[in-house]
């Protein structure tokens, strides 16, 4: 392999990657709000998540920009985990357009026939067009060009590669076809784009340097190879980008596997095609998505169990809180028992909105996503509680439980507000930092402080049958130091001591803590009367 060799090798690759970055980047700033109305067609059911998957990867030719946007639509609730994976699924299909671009058009024509003149009219797409759609449009097809001016590269850089390097000669047994597997995946990785792994593979086919087989064998490689890009982005990510990531990497590797077993028992045959009477190249791209296709056959049925798995695994604090500990449909056909449950679960959620509310009131830094995540587990746990109730109601109960049931709904809704409140208190730090004047700072801070005791007051306590009575003492503390901060800011505006936008914003954020200690305290003192008066007394009596 002559010096020129590598060097046109090397080149050829830094063009094809370059024409593929302009190309993707182009195709996703053109797509706009297009992109995203066709992931909401996802929305529907599986089906049309894996023809949306489909449709897009094959248009901005990146499947890592469509699983990054499904994971945005996961987390926004637009999208379950169910269809994602479908998606997912779509767009290890819609990879396969590369593939047969490359196969026929890239060794068709004379490239710079069409090439060069497109990336001149790309370019002047984008000059006039600055960065309207037009503009983004220009840098799309200019980098077409380059992707086939790389192409041609490639071309002439492996034509006498075959009298260089022998690769023909390393036949299509197992071990040969495993290798050529291995080479896939590691050239993958290090080029971050099964594209260009998948362009060398045809090109090697096209210049006869490389059997068929071992080229479907590289393919298979650069398939499995896109998993470490999904690797890579799940560290530190959320538990669905985790989720995601898994689901891509057991699909890849599941048909990356289907695809070696067709390639060991069909090797010998695909290397004895005549290239004189059968096009090598297509048939490559065509082995590329049959398999793609194979392997969502496969794990289409799989699909559900894929996901419960999935959903076991990855599991964050806030998910697991989310998950009711108490409450069993076997027990409610004990209402006894099944309002007990009711009670211990109320109970558990008093004491995540108490931890919720101290680190809200505390202003702690980077608190914002992490109460959100925390107050979405509460609503998640709090609608349980009501399907719950719900269902108790509908048995035969006493005029007691009966009473009892719409009491724990007021207090769980005391809660989520709790937790709502919680969740809000972020917005407000900024005016609580900017605080210069230490008379203020200090009141403020004492509030605070106070509202925390309230909170921790609050916390319910399973041991006691009667619950509130000292948190509601507190809360008329609370309430006079609230009334007296008030006064004094007003006060403090009306000198000029106090900036008027600043005074404003700094009431409304007293006014929602003092808000979240009323909820507390309202949900402290009702939750007693969640529980039957036999309990109630018994619990007293053991006291």
């Amino acid at each position: 392999m002559t010096f020129e060799m590598v060097g046109q090798l090397f080149g050829g690759i830094g063009l094809f990657l370059l024409g593929m970055q302009l190309l993707t980047n182009g195709l996703k700033q053109a797509a706009g709000r297009s992109l995203r109305a066709a992931l909401e067609m996802a929305t529907g059911s599986r089906l049309r998540g894996l023809v949306s998957g489909t449709l897009i990867t094959a248009l901005v030719q990146s499947s890592s920009a469509v699983t990054v946007a499904t994971l945005g639509f996961v987390n926004a609730g637009l999208l379950t985990l169910t269809q994602s994976v479908s998606i997912i699924y779509g767009s290890n299909i819609g990879t396969t357009m590369v593939g047969w671009l490359v196969a026929l058009i890239g060794f068709k024509f004379k490239i710079s026939a069409f090439a060069l003149p497109m990336i001149g009219l790309g370019m002047v797409l984008r000059i006039t067009g600055n960065n309207n759609r037009l503009g983004h449009i220009g840098t799309a097809v200019a980098g077409f060009g380059i992707f086939f001016i790389g192409l041609d590269f490639l071309r002439d850089a492996f034509d006498g590669l075959s009298e260089s390097v022998p690769l023909a000669e390393l036949g299509a047994g197992p071990l040969a076809l495993t290798l050529f597997v291995i080479a896939g995946i590691v050239m993958t990785f290090l080029m971050q784009a099964s594209a260009a792994v998948i362009a060398i593979a045809l090109s090697l086919v096209y210049t006869g340097s490389i059997s068929l087989a071992a080229a479907a064998a590289l393919v298979i490689g650069a398939n499995v190879g896109t998993t470490t890009t999904a690797l890579l982005a799940s560290i530190g990510a959320t538990s669905n980008a985790k989720r995601i990531s898994a689901a891509h990497v057991i699909f890849n590797l599941l048909t990356g596997l289907v695809g070696l077993i067709l390639l060991m028992l069909l090797g010998g045959f695909l290397n004895r095609l005549d290239p004189a009477q059968f096009d090598l190249v297509s048939l490559l791209a065509l082995f590329h998505t049959l398999f793609n296709l194979l392997g969502v056959a496969l794990m289409w049925p799989l699909t559900d169990r894929m996901v419960r798995f999935l959903k076991q695994r990855f599991r964050t604090q806030e998910e697991d809180e989310a998950t009711p500990q108490y409450l069993d449909k076997n027990i409610i056909t004990t209402p006894s028992l099944a309002v007990e449950a009711i009670n211990m679960e109320l109970a558990r959620v008093s004491r995540i909105c108490s931890r919720m509310a101290r680190e809200a009131i505390s202003a702690e830094r980077g608190a914002a996503t992490r109460l959100q995540q925390q107050s979405d587990s509460v609503n998640q746990l709090i609608s349980r509680i009501g399907e719950f109730n719900q269902e108790l109601a509908r048995q035969n109960l006493s005029v007691e439980i009966s009473e009892t049931l719409p009491i724990s709904l007021r207090v769980a809704r005391y809660f989520s507000e709790v937790a709502r409140l919680s969740a809000r208190l972020p917005e407000y730090y900024p005016i609580f930092e900017q605080l210069e004047d230490p008379g203020v700072r200090g009141s403020v801070q004492e509030f605070q402080q106070a509202v925390i005791h309230l909170i921790d007051a609050c916390e319910v306590r399973e041991d006691q049958a009667i619950q509130g009575y000292e948190a509601h003492q507190m809360m008329r503390q609370v309430e006079r130091e609230y009334q007296h901060l008030k006064s004094s800011l007003l006060n403090q505006t009306i000198s000029s001591l106090l900036n008027t936008a600043d005074s404003v914003t700094l009431l409304d954020a007293l006014s929602h803590i003092h808000r979240l200690a009323e909820q507390a305290e309202k949900a402290s003192r009702h939750w007693s009367s969640t529980t039957p008066v036999q309990k109630r007394a018994a619990l007293i009596e053991s006291a």
